[in-house]
C-alpha cells in the first residue's frame, strides 16, 4: 500500500521503501528556503504481515532457504532447536494469516531420549485416565472422569467396541 501523507511507519530497513526529501538543489521555491520546506513527503511500500520488530526476515510460503526447518521438521529429522537456538527467519503460512519460526539444522541437537523410569511413570499416569473405575476396562483414548466419573458403557449403556479398549485386569498392576 503506498501513502503520500506523513505517516508513522516502523523505524526498520525496507527495501522497497521509497523516501522523498526536500533538498536544498531542488528547483522548486518551497526546497530553496528552508522554512517552506518543513514536511517531508515519505513514501513507504508497507507489509501488512512483516513481522512487527523486524528482527528476523519473513520469507513467503514454500521459499525459505535450505538449512532452515520448522519444529516439526526438526522433530521428524530426530532433531531438537537445542538450548539457545532462536528462530532465524518465520515463513508465513495460510495466507499471512500465521507463522511458523525457521531454525538452523545445523545448530540443532538430538532429540533427548526419555528413560524407562520416565516412560513408566508416563504410562502410570496415562493408565488413570485411561482406566474405568467400575468396570477397569483400559480404553485408548483418556475418559471423561471429571464429567461422567466412568466410561460411557458404565455411565449410559452405550456399549463399547472392542477394538477401543483392553480387557479389565482382576488388579491393579504396578507400572514400575
Amino acid at each position: 500500500m503506498l501513502t503520500s501523507q506523513p505517516r508513522r511507519t516502523l523505524d526498520r530497513p525496507n527495501p522497497v521503501a521509497l523516501t522523498t526529501k526536500a533538498t536544498p538543489e531542488a528547483t522548486s521555491p518551497a526546497a530553496s528556503d528552508p522554512a517552506l520546506a518543513k514536511e517531508e513527503v515519505v513514501l513507504r511500500d508497507v507489509d501488512l504481515y512483516a513481522d512487527p520488530s523486524g528482527a528476523i526476515p519473513t520469507y513467503k510460503w514454500r521459499q525459505a532457504p535450505k538449512g532452515l526447518a520448522t519444529r516439526r521438521q526438526l522433530r521428524a529429522m530426530g532433531l531438537s532447536r537445542g538450548r539457545g537456538n532462536d528462530p532465524v527467519a518465520q515463513i508465513e503460512c495460510r495466507g499471512g494469516k500465521r507463522v511458523a519460526y525457521l531454525y538452523r539444522i545445523d545448530l540443532a541437537v538430538p532429540k533427548r531420549v526419555p528413560t524407562l523410569a520416565q516412560e513408566a511413570a508416563l504410562d502410570k499416569a496415562m493408565a488413570r485416565r485411561q482406566t474405568c473405575p467400575k468396570c477397569r476396562r483400559r480404553y485408548h483414548r483418556c475418559l471423561p472422569l471429571r464429567k461422567l466419573g466412568s466410561c460411557l458403557e458404565c455411565f449410559d449403556g452405550t456399549p463399547a467396541d472392542p477394538r477401543d479398549y483392553t480387557a479389565a485386569t482382576t488388579e491393579w498392576l504396578p507400572a514400575a
